[in-house]
């Protein structure tokens, strides 16, 4: 089972790759993603990273949480599945 894992408080330059390397120290990464501003294309200052087992995730986040990741301390940890809300449309 795959687990997906939340990175807050990161730089704004630092890229989906710089991520991968870092989380690629406790198991197999199957994706890194920087959430960005739909118009403006810059970095939120978050992101999420899907690792392939439960465990590598784990450790992961018991690794890099708090750890400065280019210049900030950045606070990781499992990500929680928001519930869909549809938009209402036309109030």
């Amino acid at each position: 089972m795959s687990k997906r894992i939340y990175i807050g408080n990161l730089s704004y330059s630092t890229k989906e790759d710089s991520l991968t390397s870092y989380f690629s120290e406790y198991g197999e990464v199957l994706s890194a993603v920087i959430i960005k501003d739909k118009f403006t294309e810059q970095s939120k200052g978050f992101g999420f990273v899907e690792m392939s087992e439960e465990p590598a995730a784990q450790n992961a986040i018991t690794a890099l949480n708090g750890r400065e990741i280019d210049g900030r301390k950045v606070r990781v940890n499992f990500a929680e599945e928001k519930p869909h809300t549809p938009r209402r449309v036309g109030v």
